[in-house]
């Protein structure tokens, strides 16, 4: 009666030890630019992927608009 349960409660321990792969799938290659984006939901409207000059201005707006983390926290 008691192999059952100890052979159970073996297997249970040894599947919770188990590792799923954690590969990054999907996306830009990691050695792509920014700006260079993908077809991503969350992108900001109007803005299309390769459109650098874009990219810039609206990170520079972003800075402007208090959006720069240096500035939270009340030491800017």
């Amino acid at each position: 009666m008691m192999r059952p349960i100890v052979a159970a409660s073996i297997a249970l321990v040894l599947a919770a030890c188990g590792d799923r792969p954690q590969e990054l799938t999907g996306g830009a290659a990691p050695d792509t630019p920014n700006w260079q984006g993908t077809s991503n939901a969350y992108a900001a409207p109007g803005w299309k992927a390769g459109d650098r000059k874009a990219w810039e201005d609206h990170l520079r707006v972003r800075t402007q608009q208090g959006q720069n983390e240096y500035l939270r926290g009340g030491q800017g």
